[in-house]
Order: structure tokens, then sequence, then C-alpha cells
């Protein structure tokens, strides 16, 4: 098996995981154009645990999330270059505009999203604190976004 993984094997590592009890953390997006600001967040995300699951919105979410013209790397690319990165232990994908349902059987460990979502907008964090998980946020590096990126290209 490789870093890139169904859910179906995301749900057999966790279960692995909690009987070596080892920490999973999960945390997820599109990751769009990597740029710095999606690195940072990683590595800090991956200092949590001593698991990290990466969940990848599918192209139509993205699409209908981010606008027309995304994404503008498809998921096997994305899913491939998020798994080189030595902080990702595994990654996986999800077709819904959330990851409710993925985090509702993962139950991982620590949840994480950025600093731009308050505790109470991130999907799946009832789930995750009601099976005695975590779920923390971390700061955005300021100016570092695909969008911004995006808009200097055009």
């Amino acid at each position: 098996m490789g870093k890139i993984i169904s859910q179906t094997e995301a749900l057999k590592i966790r279960r692995a995981c909690r009987h070596k009890k080892q920490t999973v953390v999960f945390t997820n997006g599109c990751f769009d154009i990597l740029h710095r600001g999606h690195v940072e967040y990683l590595a800090r995300t991956k200092k949590l645990g001593d698991i990290l699951i990466v969940g990848l919105n599918a192209d139509k979410s993205v699409a209908k999330l981010k606008g027309k013209g995304r994404p503008v790397v498809k998921l096997k690319d994305r899913a491939y270059i998020i798994s080189h990165l030595d902080m990702v232990d595994y990654v996986t994908s999800f077709g819904a505009l959330t990851p409710k349902a993925l985090i509702a059987k993962l139950l991982p460990d620590i949840l994480v999203k950025g600093g731009d979502y308050r505790p109470d907008e991130i999907v799946g964090a009832k789930e995750v604190k009601k099976a005695g998980g975590k779920v923390v946020t971390i700061p955005l590096i300021k100016g570092r976004s695909t969008s911004r990126l995006i808009r200097r290209l055009e």
C-alpha cells in the first residue's frame, strides 16, 4: 500500500493505529496549487500526532466550493504532490462538499483546520469531540493563499 489510499484503507489504518496507541491527526482541504502556506500548515499539523492523514476534496467539490476554473490541479495530481511531502503519512479523498461522513467514520484523535475557521464551524468537530478527540485550529500565514496566487497570475 502506498500513501494514496481509499477511505476503506484509511479506516483500517485508523483501527491499527488505535491498537498501537498511535495518535492519528486528520486535516482536509482542496490543496489546489500547493504553496508555502500549505506546507507550513501541514508541518505544524503533523507535529500534533504520530500519523497524519490528509483528506482531499474531489474535483467536483472543489469546483462547487471555489468556483469556475477550479481546481487548477486535478485530484490525481494534488494527491500525488501531497503524498510526497515528508510530513504526510496518507492521503485519501472524498466526493462530498464536506468530509463529515469520512470524519465520522475515521474519528481521528485530533481534527485540524486552519485559523480561518471558528471551532463551531469545523465540519466533524462534534463527532470527534464526542468520541474523546480534540479539535485544533492552526493560524494561517498572512498573504499565502491559492486564491491570491491565482489573482496574481491573471
